[in-house]
């Protein structure tokens, strides 16, 4: 199939984007690196009347810390290539270095934008998940001004996030990583680079004697990350063990709420879960683990 009929347009600044989306809300799209939007078009999942092209405007571009050093911002135009190769992202926000080895493919991610994979909010999509367990900020612009929504209040469901339809998500703040902190991520899919079927990111302070500020979010099997709270909070003040381990995934596992598809059914989706998180909070937490960032 092809795509239906739209108008397109190519401002060259964010003040002329937020205008167009004024005026036409939700019968605009906005048109960044196109890899999931080209798709739903050439289907017919998606007929904008506009396309709003952002590629020209060079104020969307680049990674970069604060001026005072406190967060790292990723614009809206920088594509996931250029954020996995980033040494500021390596150093500042390693969790999404590790997740960006499992981001689709070269070919997309050499033109996909990780602004453009939180702004989908597609359920197993590894960036919200990531943004969630740094307790990043997105910042939306429009006519009306700027404002910054945390990652764990901007996304609502399937697909559905806290942006209006008059806003521009024009990059994510990513708080610089602190000395002690540790971050692991893993995923399983069929294929390497694949959506994730379920998928695990974490970070934590402290490990391994005494576990502090835990954060666990499972993305892949509910319609939106899924922030693991009260298995989360097992680990506070812990030290590490494999018993802990077999907790916090058993309560995080009993928390999740899957639907039947194509990959199984919620009793196999939890048991996945559970057997992911023990191996990615080994890997992060104990003494020998290999992925303490």
């Amino acid at each position: 199939m092809k795509a239906p009929d739209f108008a397109y347009c190519r401002p060259a600044s964010v003040d002329a984007v937020c205008a167009l989306l004024a005026e036409h809300r939700d019968d605009a799209r906005i048109l960044a690196g196109g890899q999931s939007l080209m798709a739903t078009l050439n289907l017919r999942l998606s007929a904008p009347a506009l396309l709003v092209d952002i590629n020209r405007i060079d104020a969307l571009r680049g990674i970069g810390l604060a001026d005072d050093g406190s967060y790292l911002r990723i614009g809206a135009l920088a594509r996931h290539a250029e954020v996995a190769r980033s040494p500021l992202v390596a150093l500042h926000a390693p969790l999404i270095t590790a997740a960006m080895r499992h981001v689709a493919h070269p070919a997309i991610r050499n033109r996909g934008t990780t602004c453009g994979s939180l702004a989908l909010a597609d359920p197993s999509a590894e960036m919200p998940a990531c943004a969630i367990a740094l307790d990043a900020t997105l910042v939306l612009q429009s006519q009306s001004g700027t404002r910054g929504v945390p990652a764990r209040e901007f996304f609502f469901g399937l697909y559905e996030t806290a942006r209006r339809d008059d806003e521009l998500l024009i990059e994510v703040r990513i708080p610089c990583r602190p000395a002690d902190q540790r971050v692991g991520f893993d995923e399983l899919s069929r294929r390497h680079g694949d959506f994730a079927m379920v998928g695990v990111a974490a970070t934590a302070r402290g490990a391994p004697d005494r576990i502090a500020d835990l954060r666990l979010v499972v993305f892949g099997t509910d319609t939106m990350p899924v922030v693991c709270r009260d298995a989360a909070a097992l680990a506070d003040g812990q030290a590490w063990s494999a018993a802990l381990g077999d907790a916090i995934a058993s309560a995080a596992a009993a928390s999740l709420d899957p639907d039947t598809n194509m990959f199984g059914g919620p009793a196999v989706k939890r048991r996945q879960a559970a057997a992911l998180i023990r191996r990615v909070l080994t890997a992060m937490l104990s003494p020998d683990g290999a992925l303490h960032g």
